[in-house]
């Protein structure tokens, strides 16, 4: 493998990687605060993008506005299923409350295939994002660099949100223990609502985000990425906003790199996620810097 080939491919790697790091995020916020796996972030993941689509095609809205109205759309539908399908069971076992995510996933999933039908459609790039770079035979597109940049950007801002503002503190302490938390006048409701908003919001961009890079969209587009994400969540240590951003830039340059050294094996890249959970659920259950917790009771 040439130099040039090598650069390529990590360039590839890298955009992929925050792809995965950025809708990984949303997982381990839910995860943090209510130790609920949400199966259903996939679809929210792929409801952004046929909503920005629509947006474009049927208000001929400018992209830019398309994109926003879909990413704060998105966060709202996120508070919604929270508050229907979440909040009811939160004193219920575990169980339930997962049996309810994955009740969701499938509701959103055939709900698409009925409204947006099977058939998948094409996504559109605006030219900003389509530009071609040519570094020495190293050919690179304008949204390679703009995927880690904003990945990045939203990375900082919810680091800040969570250790700087007041409703990060009130997120950090709900996390511990809503009982506590609650006599010391925090309003958990509101608290798991927001977390819910940002975590849908982080999945509409990851989307869309998404859907300009591999610009076929269809109902049920939001399995696969929806697992890898929850992977490189559990990868890096779910619940850690820093080691799901690790995880996905791990499974992502793992991935680009299987096909790249091993072309032989392209066919098995998704299977590479798969095994890379087995391998860190053997030797490290917590993940990369995840911490052991405890259970709620």
């Amino acid at each position: 493998m040439t130099i040039e080939a090598f650069l390529q491919h990590l360039a590839n790697g890298i955009s992929l990687g925050s792809l995965y790091a950025l809708i990984a995020i949303g997982y381990t916020m839910v995860y943090g605060i209510l130790r609920l796996i949400n199966f259903a972030h996939g679809d929210i993941f792929m409801l952004s993008t046929y909503v920005a689509l629509y947006g474009i095609l049927l208000f001929s809205m400018p992209w830019y506005i398309s994109f926003l109205m879909a990413i704060v759309f998105t966060g709202f539908i996120g508070v919604m299923i929270e508050k229907a399908a979440y909040r009811p069971l939160r004193d219920s076992p575990k169980m339930s409350v997962l049996i309810s995510a994955i009740g969701v996933s499938f509701f959103l999933q055939n709900l698409g295939l009925v409204i947006f039908s099977g058939r998948p459609k094409t996504f559109p790039r605006p030219e900003i994002f389509a530009k071609m770079y040519d570094f020495g035979g190293i050919k690179i597109m304008s949204l390679t660099f703009f995927i880690p940049v904003i990945t990045a950007v939203f990375l900082a801002m919810l680091v800040f949100l969570v250790n700087k503002t007041k409703m990060g503190m009130a997120m950090r302490a709900v996390s511990k223990d809503f009982d506590t938390s609650r006599l010391m006048g925090i309003d958990v409701d509101r608290v798991i609502a927001y977390t819910f908003f940002i975590g849908s919001v982080l999945a509409a961009i990851g989307g869309i985000m998404w859907g300009m890079k591999f610009p076929r969209i269809e109902p049920l587009m939001g399995i696969i990425p929806g697992l890898k994400c929850f992977i490189a969540a559990v990868v890096g240590g779910i619940g850690s906003i820093t080691g799901a951003v690790i995880g996905g830039f791990l499974l992502g340059l793992g991935e680009i790199m299987l096909v790249a050294f091993f072309p032989e094996y392209s066919g098995y890249r998704d299977a590479f996620a798969f095994v890379l959970l087995i391998i860190i659920l053997l030797f490290k259950p917590t993940g990369i810097i995840g911490e052991k917790m405890t259970e709620k009771v």
